[in-house]
């Protein structure tokens, strides 16, 4: 019976860990006579396996595949890296690191197809769950509470409309207060839809989830997704750093039904703004955008 590919790719990753570890040993502890090598060269032979094989132990013994968000959807990526595990390593791997990958796997004497593609994030929402339309019909705030954490305050529970000129202050004020999250600058000024009708919702993932520990702080401030509708009418992904008080400043003007379904939306949308910035960069000129690009200014990123 043919082994399932999962199970073949978390073999293959135990197998290049050990390789990568052996070679790495090897290379450390080598002088210049026996290795044939300079001490820089060395060095970077090392980097070089550090960098291809630091996330191959994570693959031989994965963790259950769940999504960062409770209750959201394993989005294309999520669900293409569950049915093959080695598709990051590999796609990330680039063209002397998949050489390396097949050198070692001949070697081994085994037999392996490399994953496909990663697929391209759809556009618009992915499809809702069972679950999910029941939460929705039951009028059920689809963000929930991590296991061992606090529930976010009431005020947190809302999705809010804004304007272009409100996302972007939300952006700039991320931005100079550090936060971390948040980004685009005039980038996401010039393409966003001048008169579009924009949302937001807090929404942390586990790891960002308010009280976490980052670098000796705790986390204050909301992680909140975005649903950016930009100058072409698609409406995109964004994640951004919000104040509490900042968040529950902000208007909320959207019956409760109309926020639950928009909240579905903007959980379930794939693509993002660095994404939606990257097919469009082609056309991107300051003619056609308005926009000028400058060393500092780019599309906002995603966690």
């Amino acid at each position: 019976m043919r082994r399932p590919e999962s199970e073949l790719d978390r073999d293959i990753a135990a197998l290049l860990a050990a390789r990568a570890f052996i070679e790495i040993r090897h290379l450390a502890g080598s002088t210049l006579h026996e290795s044939g090598d300079s001490p820089e060269e060395a060095l970077e032979r090392i980097r070089f396996l550090a960098n291809l094989a630091h996330n191959l132990p994570g693959v031989a013994r994965p963790r259950p595949t769940t999504p960062s968000r409770p209750g959201a959807s394993l989005g294309s990526w999520e669900r293409a890296t569950a049915a093959r595990p080695m598709t990051g390593v590999w796609h990330a791997a680039g063209p002397k690191g998949q050489a390396w990958i097949l050198h070692h796997i001949g070697q081994g004497g085994r037999t392996w197809t490399p994953p496909p593609p990663l697929p391209e994030r759809r556009k618009g929402p992915s499809r809702m769950t069972p679950r999910q339309w029941a939460g929705l019909l039951l009028g059920r705030w689809p963000v929930r509470t991590p296991a061992g954490r606090q529930p976010l305050p009431t005020a947190a529970y809302v999705l809010k409309p804004l304007d272009t000129e409100t996302v972007c202050a939300l952006y700039d004020e991320a931005r100079r207060l550090r936060l971390g999250l948040g980004g685009g600058g005039p980038w996401l000024r010039a393409h966003l839809d001048p008169d579009g009708v924009h949302y937001l919702l807090p929404n942390p993932a586990s790891y960002y989830w308010p009280g976490t520990r980052i670098s000796d702080a705790e986390i204050g401030w909301w992680q909140c997704t975005a649903l950016l509708r930009m100058r072409d009418g698609e409406q995109v992904g964004g994640l951004v750093a919000v104040l509490p008080e900042t968040f529950a400043a902000l208007p909320s003007t959207l019956p409760r039904r109309r926020q639950l379904r928009l909240a579905h939306r903007a959980r379930s949308t794939e693509r993002d703004a660095y994404l939606w910035g990257r097919d469009h960069e082609a056309e991107c000129t300051p003619e056609f955008c308005g926009y000028v690009p400058a060393a500092t200014n780019s599309a906002p990123t995603t966690t």
